[in-house]
C-alpha cells in the first residue's frame, strides 16, 4: 500500500524540523499553523476494487489522529453509495508537531538558549533565529561561547595568544575548535573598526580579531661561509621568524628557493648566496623581506603543473624571480625518471615566461603523456652544478 500512513506523517514533520522550519518558528514566535501535510490516498476506483484495503487504511490513519487533523471528502459510488475518505491532512499547533516527533526537550532547550542569549548578548539573537539547529548542536558550549564574545568586546584586538584568554572553562583548544562559529558571532558583536576585513577563514582568525598568531618562519642555509652568522665553521641551517628574517642585513646577492628538503640540505656552495626551503604554496613568510627585491632570486620546483603554479605565485611577490632547472631540455633529458602527477593544476598562470608557459600548456594538454611530472629530487646533481655554473658565478665560494 502506497497511501500515506502515520509513519509518513511523522517523517514529514521530522523534515520540517530538520530543515529548520519548526525551530525558526519557535525562535521567531512565528505562527505557521495550520500546516498542511502531503497526503496520498485511494481514489473512487479503489473503493470497489480494494475496499477492504481502503477500510484498513482509514482505520490506520484515524487511529493516529489527535496530533493531526483529517479533512474528509465524500465519494458517491454507484455500488457502495456515499463514503467519506481522508482528503487532506493538517497540523494545527507546534505542540502537536513536537509530540509527533518527540522534540519537546529540544524545543525547551532552544527556548532557554534564546533566553540566555537575550540576557547576555542580545545582538546575537538574529544569528540564533537564523541558525537555531546550530545553536542546539552547540547547546553544551553556548554559554562559554557567549562569554568569549563578551570578553573580546571588553578587550578588542587584545594582542595576546588564544592561550592567554583567562575565562573559567575556556581554553585555547576550545576556541580553536569553535573558530568558525566564533568568527560569525564576533562579526555581529564587535565594532567594524576592530575587525581586519582582509583576514578571512579559519586560517585568518587570529589576525582578523587581533590575536597573536603562531609566527611564520623562514628556514634557510648559508651557501657562502663568508656570510655565516656564527663563527663555527659548520653548515648553518637556520630558522627565523618572518619578522626577524625581514630585518636581516645578510649581504647576499643571490637567493635560491627549493621545495624539496633534501635538495635544500644538499644544495652546493655558491658565492654570495643562500638557499631557502620553500615547502610548497605560500610565500607570506617572505613577503615582508623587502631586501629580497634587490637580490637575484632563482626558484627550483618540480616540472609539473603545480610547480609552475607555485612559481607563478612567487612572482606575485617578487616579479623578478627566475626559474631554475624548470625548462624543456631538463624535462626531456630525464624522461626515464618521469612520474605521474595525480591531480594537475589547471589555471591561468599569467606570470610565466613564454617558454615556461609553453611547457605548462604542454603538461596540461598531456603532450608528453598523461600527468607527466619530473620531481626536482630526481634531477641529477651534475645538472644542478652545471646550471649554477651557467649563472655566472662559481659554485665554489
Amino acid at each position: 500500500m502506497s497511501w500515506t500512513t502515520p509513519a509518513d506523517i511523522r517523517a514529514q514533520v521530522q523534515k520540517f524540523w530538520d530543515r529548520g522550519v519548526l525551530p525558526k518558528a519557535l525562535c521567531c514566535d512565528e505562527n505557521i499553523f495550520p500546516l498542511r501535510l502531503k497526503m496520498k490516498g485511494p481514489g473512487s476506483r479503489d473503493l470497489s476494487g480494494r475496499f477492504s484495503e481502503v477500510r484498513d487504511w482509514i482505520a490506520l490513519l484515524t487511529g493516529g489522529a489527535g496530533r493531526y487533523r483529517i479533512e474528509w471528502r465524500r465519494i458517491n459510488h454507484r455500488t457502495l453509495g456515499a463514503n467519506d475518505i481522508p482528503a487532506k491532512l493538517w497540523i494545527d499547533s507546534m505542540d502537536d508537531c513536537l509530540a509527533l516527533i518527540g522534540k519537546y526537550r529540544a524545543a525547551e532547550s532552544l527556548k532557554k538558549l534564546m533566553a540566555l542569549t537575550g540576557e547576555n548578548r542580545p545582538e546575537l539573537l538574529p544569528w540564533v533565529r537564523k541558525s537555531p539547529l546550530r545553536v542546539l548542536d552547540l547547546a553544551e558550549d553556548w554559554e562559554r561561547l557567549l562569554r568569549v564574545v563578551t570578553w573580546l568586546q571588553k578587550y578588542p584586538r587584545p594582542g595576546v595568544y588564544l592561550r592567554q584568554i583567562d575565562l573559567p572553562g575556556v581554553h585555547s583548544k576550545f576556541i580553536e575548535s569553535h573558530r568558525g562559529v566564533l568568527g560569525e558571532l564576533f562579526d555581529l558583536a564587535l565594532p567594524p573598526e576592530t575587525i581586519d576585513p582582509e583576514a578571512k577563514g579559519v586560517a585568518g582568525f587570529c589576525r582578523r580579531y587581533g590575536f597573536r598568531d603562531k609566527p611564520l618562519h623562514v628556514r634557510f642555509r648559508m651557501l657562502d661561509p663568508s656570510l655565516a652568522f656564527l663563527p663555527t665553521g659548520t653548515d648553518q641551517d637556520i630558522v627565523l621568524t618572518r619578522e626577524t628574517f625581514a630585518e636581516l642585513d645578510i649581504g647576499a646577492t643571490r637567493v635560491f628557493i627549493t621545495e624539496n628538503e633534501i635538495n635544500f640540505l644538499a644544495f652546493p656552495p655558491c658565492a654570495g648566496a643562500l638557499v631557502i626551503f620553500g615547502a610548497g604554496y605560500g610565500f607570506d613568510n617572505l613577503a615582508a623581506a623587502h631586501w629580497l627585491e634587490t637580490v637575484e632570486i632563482h626558484y627550483w620546483g618540480d616540472i609539473d603543473t603545480h610547480g609552475f603554479a607555485i612559481l607563478n605565485q612567487l612572482r606575485g611577490f617578487f616579479p623578478h624571480a627566475k626559474s631554475l632547472l624548470m625548462d624543456q631540455a631538463t624535462l626531456l633529458a630525464h624522461r626515464e625518471l618521469w612520474g605521474v602527477e595525480p591531480r594537475p593544476e589547471i589555471a591561468d598562470l599569467n606570470r610565466l615566461t613564454t617558454a615556461e608557459h609553453a611547457i605548462y600548456e604542454n603538461l596540461c594538454q598531456n603532450q608528453w603523456g598523461d600527468g607527466v611530472r619530473l620531481e626536482q629530487e630526481r634531477i641529477g646533481f651534475g645538472s644542478l652544478e652545471e646550471a649554477l655554473g651557467k649563472l655566472g658565478n662559481s659554485t665554489e665560494p
